[in-house]
């Protein structure tokens, strides 16, 4: 291609993405699922939330089903003055391999996500693995929703999980999906700090 072709192409290119711009015009906080059978969703959404401590932002992050305090993100955001960690699962279900205890940690998370959702002083929260909570009948999704559309009007919410209910997905903003093509954890590779947690 030739660089006066290029030229070319990147002006529309730009004419196009400033009429999107000036389009965007409603400033109010997102709600963000990232879901799929990929890794990295939960890694998307400590990125993000990077992000807006970056800027300043308070933020929050629940995790439902993660039980264990020495994964790396924790270890590297547990002391930010603008952030609160909760770490509420017992751990996968298929170690607890108790229903009942499961349910109550569930629930006694979804307590703590629902007062954050009418908190205006919080800009993003990070509900890490909360859609296994409906996939496995642990919480119903009809107060979440009803709580996530009477949020203040600036805060956003990012929900992580391989698969997310339709009810969520249908008041959602932005819906990513992470594909797995491979994982070396197939391929006999064992798990590590710093990759997998």
């Amino acid at each position: 291609m030739s660089d006066s072709s290029h030229l070319d192409r990147m002006q529309r290119k730009k004419e196009v993405i400033d009429e999107r711009i000036a389009r965007a015009s409603e400033e109010r906080g997102v709600l963000i699922l990232l879901k799929g059978n990929g890794k990295g969703k939960s890694s998307s959404a400590f990125g993000t939330l990077a992000r807006s401590l970056g800027h300043g932002q308070k933020g929050a992050v629940i995790q439902f089903i993660k039980g264990r305090r020495e994964t790396g993100e924790y270890l590297f955001f547990r002391d930010h003055p603008q952030l609160d960690w909760h770490i509420m699962g017992q751990g996968f279900t298929w170690e607890t391999q108790d229903r009942q205890r499961d349910i109550e940690a569930a629930e006694a998370a979804w307590e703590i996500a629902r007062g954050l959702l009418e908190d205006p002083a919080y800009n993003v929260i990070v509900l890490d693995e909360m859609s296994y909570m409906f996939k496995y009948g642990y919480l119903d999704t009809a107060p979440i929703v009803e709580a996530l559309l009477r949020r203040p009007a600036h805060q956003n919410v990012i929900i992580t999980g391989r698969t997310m209910a339709l009810p969520l997905q249908e008041i959602a903003d932005t819906i990513s999906t992470v594909q797995d093509d491979r994982h070396a954890f197939r391929n006999g590779v064992k798990a590590q700090a710093g990759i997998e947690y």
